[in-house]
């Protein structure tokens, strides 16, 4: 090493020093990871004595693993190091007695003490995640703390502690930690203690803040005038799609929108965040315990490439959507369309332009930052080839394909576009080509893996021949088909295979058993059980349903309410506790938000004169207000 240059980062899962209590801090700098140590996801998830940890070697699993070697009790996963703020618990591992845990703001009276949790907000260094770190001293001008996860160079002989941070105590004799590192914040600290004095207390939130409201431009005629740019293709595709520059063919909504307050769009963020790891989690839990994974209706020839799939892919989802009932009752998520999510573009693109067109200056659009986040997504997707963006002739899905490939190409990726399967062939050495020749190897699809799957039970008698057809080393002598792209080794698919299990409705039953009562999830149940809910009334979803098709919504007595149609009629069911989409001027209300890269992307509402949404119903610009705002409309 030179003068003036910094040490390199010490490999992965080296030791960087020990701290107090004997505890072990090492070196999460992944890129040096051995490969041949760590080949899968699995591989990186750290237990003791049974008890998972974290994965190696985040900030979260030395905070855990920290409190359970010194004071015997962890704190509840979190998707989030910031999310560590929320909780009010921990459980003590060898009883599972709950004890409370207080939050401190910083600059608290109450200061912090060797052994509590630091949490930084989300943020500068820390975007997105947050950061946790456990202070292992306490001193009138700072404290000293150990982390993994910030900085992965070996501590200096003595040394006790990772880094120390400047501490100050103010003339009311608050306590106050620099965050240090830019754009970084400090939520304040942890404590496992009974007394709650100068704690965090609960926020009550005014649940009027959770209201949609509807909006309304003047009528100046804007609607007559263009505005997109045909000359871009996906919004030349759009217009033709929607037969003008419109979101909606009714003209009495050409001027409508609806507002969100900032309050409810951050709980829909962090609703996003967790909601995906807690899908994550069930997803592992069914690819870990076939009993749960036939429950999917999946051909069990491929339960060997889905468990593949998770354990080498599972950081490769780029985007999925979750849809949402919000209102005063609360939040509520229906389902996750984590494999061939749709609205991008309305959401990312297009009722931003309605509003410059229309004048609408009230509030922010929520999906400002989703090109750039899918951008980014596919920036670290590690395709290192030509895309092919695979489409149906549906209008909807080429618009949206072509969306979704400028934000592809923005992110450095050359992308050649497949309308349908008829320009496919085979070469000699037995690949699927596109119409120039050339083999496909990296692929993003609007369709469904479910139509994957259909076609392979339909067309073959036996799924395991299928199976090695597919991946033969020569071409067939028919043409190659979709299910010859999706399932081929040798050809890398977004969204992955893995996702089939959070984007069916039979992960809904699971997810609630695993967190039941969770105040985002609804009741659900592979079967109407005597105790069931039915207060209000069911819904029945077939696992592998799309677009609204198929749903039967009951009342209270068992008497239907209203269904609707679908291809779908032959799939087995779930059944989900009815709660009902809020309604304004005669419209059902769903909020969707995006996912990219495992976190909340963006947001949107679709709305409809029946119970039900579907791939028919209207998507109208949403608007994010301030809180004052809202109430005072």
């Amino acid at each position: 090493m030179s003068d003036g240059q910094a040490p390199e980062p010490a490999r992965f899962g080296t030791m960087l020093g020990v701290a107090a209590g004997d505890v072990p801090v090492y070196s999460s700098h992944y890129p040096s990871a051995d490969r041949t140590a760590y080949p899968d996801r699995h591989s990186y998830r750290s237990y003791l004595d049974g008890e998972y940890m974290g994965y190696k070697w985040q900030c979260v699993e030395l905070a855990r693993r920290w409190l359970y070697l010194n004071k015997g009790y962890v704190f509840d996963d979190v998707p989030m190091a910031y999310d560590i703020f929320r909780l009010r618990s921990v459980r003590v591992v060898k009883d599972d007695r709950r004890l409370p845990l207080h939050a401190f703001h910083n600059g608290a009276r109450r200061h912090p003490e060797p052994g509590c949790l630091l949490i930084w907000d989300e943020g500068g260094e820390f975007e997105v995640t947050g950061h946790v770190a456990v202070i292992v001293e306490v001193h009138a001008d700072r404290v000293c703390v150990i982390e993994q996860n910030v900085g992965h160079h070996v501590w200096s002989a003595g040394q006790t502690y990772s880094r120390a941070l400047p501490a100050r105590i103010d003339e009311t004799g608050g306590y106050w930690i620099s965050a240090q590192m830019p754009g970084a914040k400090i939520l304040g600290w942890m404590l496992q203690t009974d007394d709650a004095t100068h704690a965090v207390a609960h926020e009550s939130v005014a649940m009027g803040l959770f209201n949609l409201q509807v909006g309304q431009v003047e009528n100046e005629g804007q609607h007559r005038a263009p505005w997109l740019d045909a000359r871009q293709p996906d919004e030349a595709a759009f217009i033709a799609k929607m037969g003008g520059h419109r979101l909606t063919d009714r003209e009495a909504d050409q001027y409508r929108y609806f507002r969100v307050s900032d309050t409810a769009l951050r709980e829909l963020r962090r609703a996003t965040n967790e909601l995906h790891a807690m899908f994550m989690h069930a997803t592992q839990a069914v690819l870990h315990d076939d009993t749960l994974l036939a429950h999917f209706n999946i051909p069990q020839v491929l339960w060997p490439r889905l468990k593949v799939s998770w354990d080498r892919r599972r950081n490769q989802m780029i985007t999925g959507r979750f849809d949402f009932s919000v209102s005063d009752r609360g939040v509520k998520v229906y389902e996750y369309n984590a494999d061939s999510a749709s609205c991008h573009m309305e959401t990312g693109k297009v009722q931003g332009r309605w509003a410059e067109h229309f004048g609408c200056d009230d509030g922010v659009c929520p999906g400002d930052g989703l090109f750039d986040g899918l951008v980014e997504a596919w920036q670290e997707s590690g395709v290192d080839d030509v895309l092919h963006i695979m489409h149906d002739r549906d209008m909807e899905e080429t618009y949206h394909a072509r969306y979704m490939r400028s934000a592809i190409e923005a992110a450095g990726i050359a992308c050649k576009m497949i309308k349908g399967v008829s320009d496919l062939a085979w070469n000699a050495q037995g690949q699927v080509v596109d119409a120039d020749g050339q083999p496909i190897r990296w692929v993003w699809k609007t369709w469904a893996w479910e139509t994957a799957l259909d076609q392979l039970r339909a067309e073959c008698d036996e799924d395991a021949r299928a199976l090695a057809e597919i991946n033969a080393g020569e071409g067939s002598p028919r043409p190659p088909r979709l299910v010859d792209v999706l399932l081929r080794r040798d050809v890398v698919v977004f969204e992955p295979l893995w996702t089939l299990i959070p984007s069916n409705k039979a992960i809904l039953p699971i997810l609630w058993s695993m967190f039941p009562n969770h105040p985002y999830l609804l009741d659900a149940r592979f079967a109407l059980d005597a105790d069931f809910p039915v207060d209000a009334g069911y819904v029945a979803k077939p696992i592998a349903g799309r677009c609204g098709s198929n749903i039967s919504i009951f009342d209270a007595h068992d008497a239907l309410v209203t269904e609707t149609e679908g291809r779908f009629e032959a799939q087995d069911q779930v059944y989900q506790a009815f709660f009902g989409l809020p309604q304004l001027d005669g419209l059902n209300v769903q909020v969707c938000t995006f996912s990219v890269g495992g976190v909340y992307g963006g947001a949107c509402v679709r709305v409809d004169p029946s119970l039900v949404i579907t791939t028919d119903s209207d998507l109208l610009p949403l608007r994010v207000v301030a809180d004052a705002d809202l109430l005072r409309a």
